[in-house]
Order: structure tokens, then sequence, then C-alpha cells
């Protein structure tokens, strides 16, 4: 287990502030500050943990595995949308909480088309509004295989208001590869054209582990 370069500022600033609480608790011997010191230290520095040895549950290509931990919320259809050249999309959305892992993966080997930021609402995630009015990013691609246009979309709550995304247009990922982090959980979809999803291959209420739970399998 390894602690995410996203978070390097935040941890380094609870590292720095735990050290001096360590500090004062030790010369003025306050045990019960100590304690707190690290309770607080090592709560705050799970938030920015990154799990080594992360594998697909899959050797289908055609398979696309879930882009955060968490828990899908909904698996829904829109007539359109911008991730799918206007066409009909499905859409599996992923709430993730405070204590689940924060790094955002690849969904299948692709390459980045786009990276629209759009301003807006913090409401709280559990909200079925939020994943509509709430700041997000999208990141526009298309699969490595056959180039179908899809998207992953990383959605700010109410405490979670930090979306990272360093990818730029061009860039290629490999299946459950790290792209980005929504810093302190939150919301990510994916969203796949309806006409090219074989097989949905979760349901709601699910837990699902970022990079190796298989979500849906696309038409070959």
């Amino acid at each position: 287990m390894l602690l995410t370069r996203y978070g390097f500022r935040e941890w380094f600033i609870i590292t720095a502030i735990a050290a001096v609480l360590l500090f004062v608790a030790g010369y003025f011997e306050l045990y019960w500050l100590a304690i707190a010191a690290f309770v607080v230290w090592l709560a705050l520095a799970s938030f920015f943990r990154d799990p080594l040895f992360r594998k697909p549950a899959t050797d289908n290509a055609c398979d696309l595995v879930s882009p955060a931990d968490g828990l899908v919320s909904a698996i829904i259809e829109v007539p359109q949308h911008p991730a799918t050249d206007g066409m009909p999309a499905t859409i599996v959305r992923i709430y993730l909480s405070v204590f689940d892992v924060h790094i955002n993966r690849a969904p299948c080997a692709c390459t980045v088309e786009a990276l629209d930021h759009t301003a807006g609402k913090y409401l709280d995630v559990r909200i079925e509004e939020s994943a509509a009015v709430n700041e997000h990013m999208l990141m526009r691609c298309k699969t490595t295989t056959s180039g179908i246009a899809f998207g992953v979309k990383q959605i700010a709550g109410k405490v979670a208001r930090v979306i990272v995304n360093p990818q730029k247009q061009g860039n290629t990922l490999a299946r459950g590869e790290r792209y980005g982090m929504i810093k302190f959980g939150s919301t990510t979809e994916l969203i796949f054209p309806t006409n090219a999803v074989e097989s949905i291959a979760v349901t709601k209420g699910q837990r699902v582990k970022g990079g190796v739970t298989v979500l849906l399998r696309m038409r070959a």
C-alpha cells in the first residue's frame, strides 16, 4: 500500500502538523494528544492510499472494469450524452464514501480525446440531482480496439471538492491504469454507448473495486 502522488501536498501538510503536535505532546507529556494526533493523521492519510498489484478480473479485452472503488448507486440509460457523441448511453454510477480508495482508473485500453470541466454546485452526492448539477470533469475517450467513443466522469460532492485529472488529449491509458482521483470521495460514472453494450455485469447496490471489477462487456 502506497500513498498516491496526487495527494503529496495534503499528506505532507498533515504529517507536518502531526509532527508538531507529537512534539508538543511529548514535551508536556500529553499522551492523549499524541494518540489523538496519530489517529487523525492515520485517518487523513488513508484518504490518499493507493493499493498496489491490482489486476482486472478478466482477460477479455471487451470487458470494462470499474473506474473507482465504491458502491454502484445507479445504472441508467439516457437518450444522448456528450461522451458518446450524442448517441444513447448507458451510465454506471459509483458512489465513493470517505472510506473508499479515491484513485480513478481507466476502464479499458483507450485514448484520451478531451477533458471537459464544468463548474457547478456541491450537493450531497447521495441526491440524484447532484450527478447533473455538481462540478464535474468528463474525460472523453475512444477504445483502443474499436474506436468506440465513451467517457468517465468525476463528480465533486459536498465534502469532495477537488477533482484531479492530469491527463491530456492524445494520452493513452491501459485498462486499470490510474488517471486521477477525487479527493475525499464523491461519484464516478462510466458512460458507454448503449448500442455497443453486450451485457452489464453489476447490479445497483453492489460494491466494486477500481481496476478489478467488471462493469460491462462491449460488443466484439
